[in-house]
């Protein structure tokens, strides 16, 4: 369990003012001068110490990424702050736009200096109207305070901090994807390599990191790598914001160590499961692209990186999707496996044809019109669209599905057995 003194967003539920003053009040932008001054070598080996990984979905380190972009040279360096919140079930980040967005534009500030970049553009979801508009006075806030523009925070470096507005397409949170948009052209994935740190946006080096992410950096360069790498588990360090929803008595955003036990954290915060724990059917842990797992599993697993890996699931951006006994199971994966065929892009034929094809089956699968050998069928046709697109979009249609027939094969069978 988390304790209070190390939160890092002590105002995530807005109980106090998002504006400057504020937010210096509870330690933003102290000291930020300093870090710079100590040159983008050190900011990178700090944040390399501290563990973190990035809390988009990927859990990739955050250090290691930075450290991709090549050294200064005559073109400019990027970089992309992915605010395009679309996986359903997640809703971390819109409460950072909204309650603290002095945290994400130091962090981003901070992240340009490590990175070479003088120009940061933040894609914000379409349908976060409001959000944007308060991420938007936070950085007007900034400049106003000399804390951006030229010589930001009179460090010696020059840093600009733009929002970009999307469109509401699910695809446009994939990295390239974004760039494509911000490039003002559809959002398609683009082929890797070259990956974004080589040639991004503009054909420059980019990076693209999510909003919790930079966030959580200068709270590690205040208090140290080795505080945050103490919070969570080795390589699942540090705090971690959980979306909390579904049949819980009181859904929530809250921060807690990586690593809790996922009854835990339901219990302790969201006022545990709707009619007891025992009237749980099913949790998706990390948002709806990754596999649900079974109570079975619920009762015991740890919610981070690797301990969900363990149990054929992810950690993903730790959207916690709790389904109690009176949930439709089938029903509910066949819903998802509509929103995926929607979103798809259709760029790639194995998620065009594919994503389509699998919502048809689980809708067949939840009337019960089917075949028993029709679920061999569907799990080897997930397994086909699964790894072999160009983003994962595809493997986000394909993993609900595999987690519903590894864990509720039963299910599924009674209910073409009762319908026949």
């Amino acid at each position: 369990m988390l304790s209070s003194q190390d939160r890092i967003f002590t105002n995530l539920s807005g109980e106090q003012s998002a504006d400057l003053k504020a937010a210096q009040q509870r330690g933003d932008w102290d000291r930020t001068q300093d870090f710079i001054a100590k040159g983008y070598d050190w900011i990178i080996e700090q944040v390399k110490a501290s563990g973190l990984r990035g809390r988009g979905g990927a859990g990739f380190s955050t250090g290691a990424k930075w450290s991709f972009m090549p050294k200064p040279s005559d073109r400019p360096h990027y970089l992309v702050i992915n605010a395009d919140e679309s996986e359903p079930g997640t809703c971390k980040d819109r409460d950072i736009l909204r309650y603290e967005p002095h945290k994400l534009v130091e962090g981003a500030l901070l992240a340009g200096v490590a990175m070479h970049a003088k120009v940061g553009y933040v894609y914000v979801r379409g349908e976060y109207f409001h959000e944007a508009n308060c991420l938007q006075k936070a950085i007007d806030e900034a400049y106003a305070a000399k804390l951006l523009g030229k010589n930001a925070a009179k460090s010696g470096w020059d840093f600009d901090l733009y929002i970009h507005r999307g469109a509401g397409a699910y695809i446009c949170g994939e990295e390239s994807a974004m760039l494509e948009s911000l490039e003002g052209r559809k959002g398609l994935p683009r082929l890797k390599p070259p990956f974004p740190a080589q040639i991004g946006l503009y054909g420059c080096p980019t990076t693209v990191n999510n909003v919790e992410t930079l966030a959580v950096v200068p709270t590690i360069l205040r208090r140290g790598a080795s505080w945050f790498a103490g919070i969570g588990r080795p390589n699942n360090t540090g705090t971690k914001i959980f979306s909390i929803s579904g049949h819980v008595q009181k859904p929530c955003n809250i921060e807690e160590a990586m690593g809790i036990p996922l009854r835990e954290l339901l219990e302790k915060h969201a006022g545990g499961v709707r009619g007891g724990w025992d009237n749980l059917k099913a949790v998706i842990p990390g948002g709806s692209s990754v596999p649900l797992i079974s109570k079975e599993i619920c009762d015991t697993v740890l919610m981070d990186f690797d301990s969900l890996a363990q149990v054929h699931s992810g950690l993903g951006t730790a959207a916690v999707i709790v389904m109690d006994q009176s949930t439709d199971i089938i029903r509910a994966i066949a819903r998802l496996s509509k929103f995926y065929m929607h979103e798809s892009c259709g760029q790639c034929t194995p998620c065009r044809e594919g994503a389509g094809w699998i919502w048809r089956m689980m809708e067949n699968l939840a009337a019960g019109r089917a075949k028993l050998s029709d679920i061999d069928l569907l799990e080897e046709v997930t397994h086909q669209i699964e790894g072999h697109t160009i983003c994962a979009l595809g493997d986000a249609a394909a993993w609900p599905v595999q987690g519903l027939i590894r864990h509720f094969r039963p299910e599924i069978e009674a209910r073409i057995r009762s319908v026949a």
